[in-house]
């Protein structure tokens, strides 16, 4: 998994926490202690496929579009980080090295599967509880 997962989320949760006030790319940054164009990149593709909403100019900044308790994680992970679990090979002329990269794709692709399941249990909504009793 790459760290646009943890960062998407980390987003999504910040909207989650100002519901009444848009967030700037800037402070977000901030709070996650990237770059903002790390951030801007991620609130791009959020924005694109309708998780949030922005506005430009001097009080512009991020809104949450959708409803906390209906993005699941496994939404984000395949909007972010699809198919890194998959390994990356390289080609040989052996009949192993020919053929590796099939059969390692069978078995990562139902990797893939159980970790969407698994995280398709977890909403943006759940993460945001979770922070606000306190616990890590």
């Amino acid at each position: 998994m790459n760290s646009d997962f943890a960062l998407a989320v980390h987003s999504l949760v910040l909207l989650v926490y100002s519901p009444e006030k848009m967030e700037t790319s800037k402070s977000m940054a901030e709070s996650m202690k990237v770059h903002p164009v790390r951030v801007r990149k991620i609130l791009s593709l959020l924005r694109k496929n309708g998780y949030i909403e922005s506005k430009e100019g001097a009080k512009g900044g991020f809104i949450l579009k959708q409803s906390a308790d209906k993005i699941s994680l496994n939404d984000i992970y395949r909007l972010t980080s699809k198919n890194t679990l998959k390994p990356k090979c390289h080609s040989c002329n052996c009949e192993i090295g020919a053929n590796i990269e099939d059969v390692l794709d069978i078995i990562f692709y139902k990797a893939e599967e159980k970790v969407g399941e698994f995280l398709e249990e977890y909403t943006i909504e759940d993460i945001f509880n979770v922070l606000k009793r306190g616990c890590k």
